[in-house]
């Protein structure tokens, strides 16, 4: 077994997101399953499960209000002494009736005063819990033409999130999300990777840009997007999903394993894997017809498996390939390791570090769903709220 390749495996790190523990769906019906988590506490013990069995998804992500608490610096330390911790804090500008126009983006001062201040709450958040990253999504959009000023739109971006960045640690970033359509149909206020790279450039160092998977048009070229934002030092983040559709929200690798496999290819080949390149490798996922642990413990399978057949490309033989202009060799070194059974070599690793070779299948016999079907009956599932 290549040490180099075990060696960055064994130091991949993926952040589960708390709300996929909860009952999550479609816009038309969310399905509750029993055992779904009734508080951010019982978020935080699923994620913690799923890092026991992993042992590569040390932190999970909260969102604000859905995670709400009085204290963060209680969620914080029961999250260490489950053996993970507090990930990136997401901010929530879309539920409110307040918003029906739009949040930052709202030609209304004091709706858009309200927004801020929600996007300076999460900085506290995050300053209790020892979070680096803020992230942030808007729904802001238009539907008609006409509608609103598209520019002005805009400048009240850039002033929310200068605010926002200003308040930021000096330890701390802004991943700014993008999302091409949905729920706003004739304009979204940030609806590409070049919207979020352009406001990110104009704040500063600590503003990164977030790539969701599940966020762009048919036959999008995303990893020609990691290279852009990679080369330019201004990838953030990774959401991770699959879509067949639209942002279907499902088992990150379900839908396209290649595409996943060439993302990380772009994110193997400029050494941006390990810790210290600062991009945050997390889910974003809704579960809402499978059993939520193992739906996430599948995801992160995946992205390891898509990982690992990255880090076994022939380097050398594809650049010999390239420099010659031998098109079809330079396809094939990517597509030989794209056709490598991973699956024994990160078997083998989890048994060496004293995992279960077999993480779903150790959950199911573990007994904890059967302890969480029984344990949480009573009280209000959590929920996204569709």
């Amino acid at each position: 077994m290549n040490d180099t390749v075990t060696d960055a495996l064994r130091a991949q790190r993926i952040e589960t997101p708390s709300w996929a523990y909860g009952n999550s769906g479609t816009r038309f019906k969310v399905f509750t399953q029993a055992g779904v988590p009734r508080d951010p506490w019982e978020k935080i013990a699923d994620a913690a499960v799923v890092h026991r069995l992993t042992g590569v998804a040390p932190s999970v992500a909260l969102h604000i209000p859905w995670d709400r608490v009085d204290d963060y610096a209680e969620p914080a330390k029961y999250a260490l002494d489950q053996g993970i911790t507090v990930g990136t804090i997401n901010a929530n500008v879309f539920q409110d009736d307040d918003y029906k126009l739009g949040s930052v983006t709202n030609p209304d001062p004091a709706v858009r005063r309200k927004a801020t201040d929600h996007l300076l709450e999460c900085v506290d958040v995050m300053d209790a819990t020892g979070s680096r990253d803020l992230k942030l999504w808007f729904s802001d959009g238009t539907n008609y033409p006409g509608q609103d000023s598209i520019r002005a739109r805009q400048d009240r971006l850039a002033d929310a999130l200068r605010e926002v960045y200003d308040r930021l640690g000096d330890d701390q970033r802004m991943l700014l999300e993008y999302k091409l359509f949905e729920p706003a149909f004739y304009t979204t206020d940030v609806p590409d990777w070049g919207t979020s790279y352009a406001h990110c450039m104009e704040l500063g160092e600590k503003a990164t840009v977030c790539i969701d998977t599940g966020h762009h048009a048919p036959g999008t070229n995303i990893e020609f997007i990691v290279a852009f934002l990679l080369r330019a030092r201004k990838l953030g983040a990774f959401d991770f999903n699959s879509r067949f559709y639209a942002d279907d929200d499902l088992m990150a690798g379900a839908a396209d394993p290649f595409q996943l496999f060439r993302i990380m290819h772009e994110i193997v080949s400029a050494d941006a894997l390990a810790a210290d390149a600062g991009i945050a490798f997390m889910l974003d996922q809704c579960h809402n017809i499978e059993a939520k642990i193992p739906a996430i413990i599948r995801s992160v399978l995946n992205v390891q498996e898509a990982t690992a057949k990255a880090l076994l490309i022939d380097v050398d033989a594809l650049a010999d390939a390239q420099r010659s202009g031998d098109v079809l060799g330079a396809n094939a070194v990517l597509m030989d390791a794209f056709a490598t059974d991973v699956r024994p070599l990160l078997r083998d690793l989890r048994s060496e570090q004293g995992l279960d070779p077999d993480p779903v299948a150790a959950y199911h016999r573990s007994g904890y769903q059967q302890q969480i079907e029984t344990g949480r009956v009573g009280g209000t599932q959590a929920g996204w709220g569709a």
